[in-house]
């Protein structure tokens, strides 16, 4: 393959695993910061956080794969963004260390104030990624991956993103949980409306997320060299079959509706 055409498939495969993660992984994240809403006592917020317990370190793998994917087909872009975005990266990535740690530990301990406590981690923690990611979009969204976003338009930027990623896990909830935190995921769509409309819209909405963001970016004049191209790209071709079987197991595992806590 010439070199232009390792640079498009480097390109798209950005842009599916990008969009693969703001799908599935602002799923959970979403269903996060709406926990306290979900479930209002300990037994409910155990349930909502099992609606998405199985799915949130595969999920994560996605934007793993899409770091990964940046740093090595992409490095002078990945230097910008990691330099220019640098305020933006670390609560990112900070609300993310939170909100995994809330999750693994929760049911690790005894105590109501424990559980709170750890409750508290995965909502703030969900909100601090969100929020971050659309600060970070808002800078993207113009192109400009070395300087960080400010004024009115990056808050409002930051604060529809988050609302998104807020009503795609409404969506997917709708879809996952039983009884009243059901009842309150459906809030989008009424009582007549069926439980996967609101994920419905909400998911390609997710997807023009991070495709617009890209769009704006001058990705093919930042591409490695085709050496490096040539070696990464074909090996992330064979690689992505492989992800793609495994998330469709793990969906297809825990596709039925939760109707009692797990382990957390």
């Amino acid at each position: 393959m010439d070199t232009s055409t390792l640079e498009t498939l480097a390109v798209g495969l950005l842009a599916f695993f990008a969009a693969g993660y703001f799908v599935l992984g602002g799923a959970d994240i979403g269903t996060g910061m709406l926990a306290p809403y979900l479930g209002r006592g300990d037994g409910e917020r155990r349930l909502v956080l099992t609606s998405f317990a199985p799915f949130f370190l595969g999920n994560e793998v996605w934007l793993v794969a899409t770091a990964g994917l940046l740093i090595g087909c992409f490095p002078e872009l990945e230097g910008e963004l990691l330099s220019g975005q640098f305020a933006v990266v670390v609560p990112l990535l900070a609300g993310w260390v939170v909100r995994d740690a809330g999750l693994w530990l929760r049911g690790r301990a005894g105590g109501s104030w424990w559980r709170a406590g750890c409750d508290g981690a995965v909502v703030c923690g969900s909100w601090a990624v969100a929020l971050a990611w659309g600060w970070l979009l808002a800078a993207l969204f113009t192109g400009s991956a070395d300087t960080t976003a400010t004024g009115p338009v990056a808050v409002l930027t930051a604060l529809a993103v988050a609302a998104l990623f807020a009503a795609h896990g409404l969506g997917f909830a709708a879809m996952r949980l039983t009884g009243d935190p059901y009842a309150r995921a459906r809030v989008l769509v009424g009582r007549g409306g069926r439980p996967w409309q609101t994920f419905a819209l909400t998911g390609p909405l997710m997807v023009a997320l991070p495709l617009s963001a890209g769009a704006a970016l001058p990705l093919t004049e930042s591409a490695a060299d085709g050496t490096t191209l040539a070696f990464l790209v074909p090996a992330l071709l064979v690689v992505t079959p492989l992800l793609l079987a495994v998330q469709a197991w793990t969906w297809h595992t825990f596709r039925h509706r939760v109707t009692r806590p797990s382990y957390i």
